[in-house]
């Protein structure tokens, strides 16, 4: 236990030289809204403790990912290359066992998670891109989201979906729901804009197009104009058929749906690439972004649900030309969208 203790409180043995077994004194300290203090801790009570160490290297890292993500860059697709420096990071080091596209349908909201574990798993993000993965996350089926700030309602982002570095996936429905027709936004389908993470370069040209352009904007006091904007694609959301233990069950929608669906897609895509001799797509969305949405069909009709209240009575996005966060750059045409990613 001795060796343990000293281990614990590293940081106290840096700065005090020595390594103490007395109790610290009780520090004052306001409590958060809704908890209560029970008082000290018996000696003998085992505890859980979670450390939130500063990640290092974090700029090198970004730095990194643009690098083999961006078309245009000489290192683009070597993910290879930079397999010494993410080892130094203690990434696991089997790529060969890692699929190279995942779809992820969890998520919370931001303001439930501390900056430490956001930022934390934001890194981690950050080393997978890196080495060429790409991560789709579900947008959410909330739409816009909402919750009250000292009593005023705002919309409410959702985490990972809103992380700088993974290809965010909202959902759609046919016009007509009982017959394929034109797409059109899915009420549920999440967006907006992150209140944690500013917006990256790679989006900055469309999502400034989208603010300048919308008629349909939102009052500025509901949403972060300048943090990262979601969705970046979609697909469709509404109306899937499920078997579950040999049994179907209809009408199975959400974003949780359109994912993998969008997943697929890209794992097609990078299996046609390997047999060409070219890198998988790794991490999409500089690609997605310099390429205007190429290969995808832009979804033009709709807006996502939002606060219900006086000021902007449950709407909030609205799709348009072009991206939005509602629908991104669109869904997929699978041979449009081959074509426009096969090369280079």
């Amino acid at each position: 236990m001795g060796l343990q203790a000293c281990l614990l409180g590293l940081f106290a043995l840096i700065l005090s030289g020595k390594c103490s077994y007395s109790p610290e004194p009780d520090q004052r300290r306001t409590l958060p809204p809704g908890w209560v203090s029970l008082g000290r801790a018996d000696p003998e009570e085992e505890l859980s403790l979670t450390f939130a160490l500063r990640q290092q290297n974090v700029e090198r890292l970004s730095e990194l990912v643009q690098a083999v993500s961006d078309p245009s860059s000489p290192q683009y697709g070597r993910h290879e290359g930079q397999e010494p420096f993410l080892q130094w990071l203690m990434l696991l080091s089997n790529e060969s066992a890692l699929p190279h596209v995942h779809t992820v349908s969890y998520g919370d909201d931001e303001d439930s998670l501390s900056s430490a574990y956001i930022q934390r798993v934001n890194t981690e993000l950050m080393k997978a891109a890196a080495r060429g993965l790409t991560l789709l996350f579900a947008s959410g089926d909330s739409g816009a989201g909402c919750w009250s700030v000292s009593g005023r309602h705002q919309f409410r982002p959702t985490f990972p979906a809103s992380s700088p570095y993974v290809t965010t996936v909202g959902g759609t429905s046919f016009q007509e729901p009982f017959l394929i027709t034109n797409e059109i936004v899915d009420y549920i389908s999440g967006g907006g804009f992150s209140n944690v993470f500013p917006r990256p370069s790679y989006q900055e040209e469309a999502v400034t197009k989208f603010l300048s352009s919308s008629p349909h904007l939102p009052p500025s006091s509901y949403f972060n104009a300048s943090g990262r904007a979601y969705p970046d694609v979609a697909a469709l959301s509404d109306g899937y058929w499920v078997v579950s233990n040999r049994v179907p069950i209809p009408w199975v929608s959400g974003t949780s749906a359109s994912t993998p669906v969008f997943g697929g897609i890209l794992s097609l895509i990078n299996e046609h690439r390997i047999l060409s001799g070219r890198p998988p797509l790794g991490f999409l969305n500089p690609r997605l972004y310099q390429q205007h949405g190429a290969g995808l069909f832009d979804v033009t009709r709709g807006c996502h649900e939002s606060c219900l209240d006086e000021e902007v009575e449950g709407q909030g996005f609205c799709s348009g030309p072009g991206w939005d966060p509602v629908t991104g750059w669109g869904t997929p045409n699978f041979p449009a969208l081959l074509k426009t990613l096969l090369n280079p």
